[in-house]
């Protein structure tokens, strides 16, 4: 046991490394798990003082808007009930979030090398990809985040592990994996691919036997599949009443199409859009069929990229070649076709902004492992031409130069992205300290494209600002009686950016009283402005009072 658990404190070593580096959640999924987390911390449940799309509020402006709302419409909960509990030990502090991301994630070290080990592969194989898992390349940045990343690479990797042990002949593994689906599931949306891999091959395992005439005798019997559904049930089952009581729907996004039907990523954040099927296939065969192959082209860039770092490609390809008729990889190969095919058809438009890398990480271990075959397969094959060489010392002498050259670039990425992650964060942390200094209260409530981000930053409450026109804006802005609005340079709406550049404002939008000046002399970082929505407000009218920085000036 030696290896395991020196893998699982070199991943977790890293990981507090990284974390120690960016503390804090770093967009909008992080920062809404955390809100959430927090939420249940502080006894108020699964319910939230901000809207971060109106997705989770039926994709319009309710008949009552309100705060607060239900959450978890859309994002499911798991990584938000594993922070609670040391939220209430630790407060709201941000080891308090990162404890069992940090504990969890680093659980796929050690069992890579347990899959390896179990699939034949060489000692230095297993090592090697274990050591990838604990450093997972250009995806190793992400492991740190208080989301879902370091739930989902050890949950897929272990599903997909306890699948093959089934088909050996342990149907109680091919039960087990039934809960770990379940977990999944309560991760991630798209935990149903996996749970959709696992059935698949059950009835490929039953197939297989009836087509052999009585030869061969399947491994998994029916118990086998009825225990893993009544497990994957134990798990979902409870949420499915939950979202069915609180929304009519134990899927809200996505049997409203709001999820499946956009035409555009801006329609995902718009409430004039009407998503549905009918407006959808109106558009014609061309631009459907070009979005599907951008959603797969993204998918593999991604893939190439997070958890190949590019260097890995061609060595993954050889390997997956060489295994291709292995039992070890079969459900592997299964779920990843399934994944890349549910980012071309189902979801292909939030490929780009990151939603294939959550998918793309559960397939970390098994990609590694089949990438040092590729290594070994190499070696092999050059060895049978140059018989100077041994392949004995050249394999384990080649395998540790991929992992050493791969394990490299992980911080090339890390600095790159915890760079941009910086410089989204400073100004929002300028703005937090200034608020009440600017008279901004603590139940005022914000116009802004990141209401889960500020509230994590400033404790107040928000509305997300729709990507539809600025009379639509006003409609949400009188609505839900918003108080101030906030625009950023980086993620802004269309109809909002003219006024952060300095152009004319509607009324009920006054001068900015807090701007955080771009280091390029370009438009502003970030500015607040106030909203005035009924003649008594008088802050927008005269002139502002601005704050730079946090140095005021007249």
């Amino acid at each position: 046991m030696r290896i395991p658990i020196l893998l699982y404190l070199l991943a977790l070593v890293v990981r507090v490394g990284l974390f120690a580096l960016y503390p804090d959640p770093a967009y909008p999924d992080s920062y809404y798990y955390v809100d959430v987390a927090r939420a249940l911390a502080g006894g108020h449940g699964l319910s939230l003082d901000f809207v971060w799309i109106f997705a989770e509020v039926g994709n319009k402006i309710p008949p009552n808007p309100t705060l607060p709302i239900p959450g978890n419409a859309h994002w499911l909960p798991l990584a938000s009930f594993l922070q609670a509990p040391f939220i209430v030990l630790l407060d709201p502090t941000t080891i308090a979030s990162a404890i069992p991301t940090l504990l969890i994630g680093s659980i796929t070290a050690p069992l890579t090398w347990f899959i390896a080990r179990d699939a034949g592969a060489r000692r230095s194989v297993g090592i090697g990809a274990g050591i990838l898992a604990a450093i997972p390349a250009a995806g190793a940045v992400f492991m740190t985040q208080p989301e879902n990343f370091a739930i989902l690479q050890p949950l897929v990797a272990a599903t997909i592990w306890l699948t093959v042990l089934g088909l050996k002949g342990r149907p109680r593994a091919y039960i087990a994996a039934g809960f770990l689906v379940g977990l999944a599931s309560l991760a991630r949306n798209d935990g149903f691919i996996l749970g959709l891999a696992v059935g698949l091959v059950f009835a490929w395992d039953r197939g297989r036997a009836w087509l052999s005439g009585g030869r061969l005798a399947p491994q998994l019997p029916w118990r086998a599949a009825v225990g893993c559904f009544a497990l994957y049930l134990v798990v979902m089952g409870p949420w499915f009443a939950r979202q069915l009581v609180t929304f009519g729907s134990i899927s809200p996004t996505t049997s409203g199409g709001s999820a499946l039907w956009i035409r555009s990523i801006q329609e995902w954040n718009s409430i004039t859009a009407d998503p549905s099927l009918s407006k959808f296939l109106a558009q014609g065969p061309g631009p459907i069929i070009a979005s599907r192959l951008g959603g797969l082209l993204s998918a593999i860039g991604n893939f190439a990229v997070i958890v190949c770092s590019v260097v890995l490609v061609p060595f993954l390809l050889v390997g997956a070649w060489v295994r291709r008729r292995s039992i070890e990889f079969g459900p592997w190969f299964l779920y990843a076709i399934l994944v890349f095919a549910g980012a071309t058809f189902l979801y292909p438009l939030h490929v780009p902004g990151g939603a294939f890398i959550h998918s793309a990480v559960g397939l970390e271990a098994h990609a590694y492992i089949l990438s040092l075959e590729g290594v070994v397969a190499m070696v092999a094959w050059i060895a049978r031409r140059r018989p100077a060489w041994n392949p004995s010392v050249a394999v384990p002498l080649f395998v540790g130069g991929v992992v050493a050259f791969v394990v490299a670039t992980a911080p090339l990425y890390a600095f790159a992205l915890e760079k941009a992650w910086n410089e989204s964060r400073t100004p929002r942390v300028a703005l937090a300290s200034e608020m009440d200094s600017l008279g901004v209260a603590p139940d005022d409530r914000l116009l802004v494209i990141d209401s889960a981000g500020f509230k994590y930053f400033t404790g107040r409450p928000g509305i997300v600002t729709p990507d539809d026109p600025i009379g639509t804006i006003e409609q949400v802005a009188r609505a839900y009686r918003t108080r101030w609005l906030i625009l950023e340079r980086d993620d802004i709406v269309s109809a909002l950016a003219p006024i952060l550049a300095g152009g004319p404002r509607p009324g009920w939008i006054g001068s900015p009283v807090f701007v955080v000046p771009a280091g390029d002399g370009g438009v502003a970082r970030l500015a607040m402005y106030p909203i005035c929505l009924d003649n008594s407000d008088d802050r927008c009218s005269g002139g502002p009072t601005l704050a730079h920085g946090g140095m005021a000036t007249r």
